[in-house]
């Protein structure tokens, strides 16, 4: 029996593969090469968010998921670690204006006409040899079921209480507290005579840098740089998310 379990395994390993295979194209409309070739290896990103929708499987199952306008993004910089004491891949996203002649004289050394309205650092352990100045990252890089980390900017709320930005209990509402049911109150005895840093108190609350792991992607449309990513993703509609592929 010990000698079949090979055989077994392969068998298994190819089905999964056809099965994949299958889905990817009826969604993307592209086949996927399972060795690699035709396709960037960097699984990393930029996109805009456009909102949440809800796809429906074939079994019924109804799964939440987060459109994002992704890519195309340019290579503008490669960065290394002899030479930068670390590594890094720069990409430029989105259609800018009016930019600097820095930033113009920068992305220009990338070989393409662009004028991106974003540009962010990735750090990366290794850089492919097919990652160059001037390459271009798609969606195609991401299949279904990968686990990526999303970076994005938290919606801003404002300045807030302790109740809402800290949930505090209320105070009660009878026996003298003439309604003051929302307010801090003490926040310490006469010692230290100081307050110290990191008190819950009232204050701005959100737009904060946000990182969302472990999301899978669920939906993949190569033809309009689309990428559907289940559960939710930080920020409001038409911000800017950094996508990177875990393994």
């Amino acid at each position: 029996m010990l000698k079949y379990i090979p055989y077994i395994i392969n068998v298994t390993v190819a089905l999964a593969q056809e099965v994949l295979v299958r889905q990817l194209t009826e969604t993307t409309h592209k086949p996927i090469d399972f060795n690699g070739k035709g396709r960037p290896q960097m699984k990393i990103i930029l996109g805009t968010k456009i909102g949440m929708t809800q796809i429906i499987g074939e079994d019924g199952v109804v799964t939440p998921v987060t459109i994002l306008q992704a890519g195309p993004c340019t290579v503008t910089q490669t960065k290394s670690v002899e030479k930068d004491g670390y590594s890094a891949v720069q990409l430029a996203f989105g259609q800018g204006k009016n930019l600097s002649k820095a930033v113009s004289g920068h992305v220009k050394k990338s070989g393409k006409d662009i004028n991106p309205k974003h540009i962010r650092e990735f750090r990366v352990e290794n850089i492919p040899e097919d990652v160059t100045l001037g390459s271009e990252i798609t969606v195609a890089s991401f299949t279904l079921g990968d686990k990526v980390q999303v970076t994005g900017t938290s919606k801003g709320k404002g300045f807030a209480g302790t109740v809402k930005r800290h949930n505090f209990l209320e105070s009660r509402n009878t026996h003298g507290f003439k309604g003051d049911i929302r307010k801090v109150g003490s926040i310490g005895s006469m010692y230290p005579q100081k307050v110290f840093k990191g008190k819950k108190m009232a204050g701005r609350m959100g737009h904060d840098r946000v990182t969302v792991k472990n999301l899978v992607v669920s939906y993949i449309d190569t033809d309009h740089n689309l990428i559907g990513l289940k559960g939710a993703v930080p920020g409001p509609n038409k911000g800017l998310v950094m996508v990177e592929g875990k393994d």
